[in-house]
């Protein structure tokens, strides 16, 4: 099997960890359009289910803390963030999975979903496009963007019109496994700052 037809490990980071978080509900709808494709295998890293350090000293407490989220970054191909807007950025939690990690995001595309009030999130994700630029990652140009994102969504998490969000989602996603194939090849070829 040649790489290009190995799927590409998709990694959904789920960005908010606030006590009644809408994430869940758009995070089990972006993984349905990930699960469908055969081009992606799909592992979840959620900030609320995780207990990372508040210090950025590295101890062996801290690596112990990271041992199960590092391997999980590391170890994909790309990255889909998902990520609500909290006072027109992004939340804490997510900056503290982001800062904690370096090698893990450099050379990889980035896709970012967001969700929110009247902005859909999009503030948030204007402001991650440049923290990932810094770590050296590739952000997707296209996303995934839900305002009033509880309005969107029935009782039972399902889309009220799901054509247009659809359609999001697969452009952005096809834009991914383009960038993420090409990346991951490069990387094999020659590793990122040989």
């Amino acid at each position: 099997m040649q790489i290009t037809d190995t799927p590409l490990r998709v990694t959904l980071v789920v960005g908010s960890n606030r006590h009644g978080r809408f994430g869940p509900v758009v995070a089990d709808w972006l993984l349905d359009r990930m699960r469908d494709r055969d081009d992606l295998v799909t592992e979840v890293v959620d900030v609320a289910d995780t207990d990372l350090p508040t210090s950025l000293a590295r101890t062996p407490e801290t690596t112990a803390a990271l041992a199960d989220i590092s391997p999980k970054l590391a170890g994909a191909d790309a990255f889909v963030v998902l990520t609500p807007e909290y006072n027109h950025s992004y939340p804490a939690g997510l900056k503290n999975l982001i800062d904690w990690h370096y090698t893990e995001w450099q050379a990889k595309p980035v896709a970012l979903a967001s969700y929110g009030g009247i902005s859909g999130g999009l503030r948030a994700v204007e402001h991650l496009r440049h923290v990932f630029a810094e770590l050296h990652a590739v952000t997707m140009r296209d996303t995934v963007s839900f305002d009033h994102a509880r309005g969107a969504f029935d009782d039972n998490g399902k889309l009220l019109d799901p054509s247009g969000p659809d359609a999001a989602a697969k452009t952005m996603l096809d834009q991914l496994v383009w960038w993420g194939t090409g990346l991951r090849e490069a990387r094999q070829k020659r590793p990122y700052g040989a």
